[in-house]
């Protein structure tokens, strides 16, 4: 597994001055929330976007793919009051495909909670349907781009569609698109109240994808996730992809943020991930 951390933590920097720091601290990469460039994706350049690409390269510094991807200027949500995905919408998030390609991302994140809403509960079924038809056409343009469109199960504190892995494995599976995954974040895993490790395995065989945090959002191992099991659970289904930190507490400043991140994911992964091994090879 290789880390990574989300850009928002260096809030007001420029993305391409923070690839030489995540070096140094010794991050294999970065998750990029467009917002944080500009108003919106469309605004971004070529130009900028393959300054990006570059700049990460030069560094050693893989750009992951993106998220908060709703988040703009533009009066983006994914629903109407019928329970209908906008077709503006669909049209915006294959744009964030394309910018996430441009800079050399695979994984686009599906979080983005309150643009994503239902009106109410009467309009449910067709949202949901109208949900997976939106999504096997983003999945054909993510396909071409070699891009992973990634559903994120939230907490019901942030949102009304998607709450827990079950929802999200449904819809993915009724989907049915290759380049249509999952993500998982500790944060909001924590609200299913169950065991991580259960939560690992029910996305397994979809699983793209993790945000490291912690049950109060902040630093990895800063609150009550049990990140032996997480560590566990992921080896166990053979996870070879990104811990990306993303967390909603900036305090005291984002190198002290990075850096305790980077070295609590570090010692879990040497810890747990030794037992979980020996646990898996029948040693135990």
């Amino acid at each position: 597994m290789k880390l990574s951390v989300c850009n928002e933590v260096f809030s007001g920097r420029d993305v391409i001055e923070v690839f030489p720091q995540l070096k140094r601290f010794g991050y294999d990469g970065i998750e990029i929330a467009p917002f944080t460039i500009a108003s919106n994706v469309e605004k971004i350049s070529i130009e900028r976007r393959r300054e990006i690409r570059e700049k990460a390269l030069e560094n050693g510094i893989e750009v992951v793919g993106t998220h908060w991807i709703l988040v703009c200027d533009k009066n983006i949500n994914l629903f109407d009051n019928s329970g209908r995905v906008y077709r503006e919408t669909v049209k915006y998030l294959i744009k964030v495909i394309e910018f996430t390609s441009d800079i050399g991302g695979g994984i686009v994140v599906f979080g983005s909670p309150r643009q994503r809403n239902i009106p109410s509960k009467e309009v449910f079924e067709q949202a949901w349907d109208s949900a997976i038809s939106a999504f096997r056409e983003i999945g054909d343009h993510a396909s071409e781009k070699m891009v992973t469109f990634c559903i994120e199960p939230l907490s019901m504190d942030q949102t009304n569609f998607i709450n827990n892995v079950g929802e999200a494995v449904k819809l993915i599976t009724e989907v049915g698109h290759k380049s249509v995954g999952l993500i998982l974040d500790v944060r909001s895993m924590c609200d299913e109240r169950r065991s991580f490790k259960d939560i690992i395995k029910e996305g397994g065989a979809y699983l793209r994808h993790f945000h490291a945090n912690d049950c109060n959002g902040y630093i990895p191992g800063s609150g009550s996730a049990n990140y032996k099991e997480i560590v566990q659970g992921l080896l166990e289904i053979n996870y070879s992809g990104y811990l990306s930190v993303e967390v909603f507490d900036f305090k005291p400043d984002p190198e002290t943020i990075a850096i305790k991140s980077l070295e609590n994911l570090k010692r879990f992964l040497s810890e747990y991930g030794n037992i979980a091994s020996r646990i898996i090879s029948g040693i135990f």
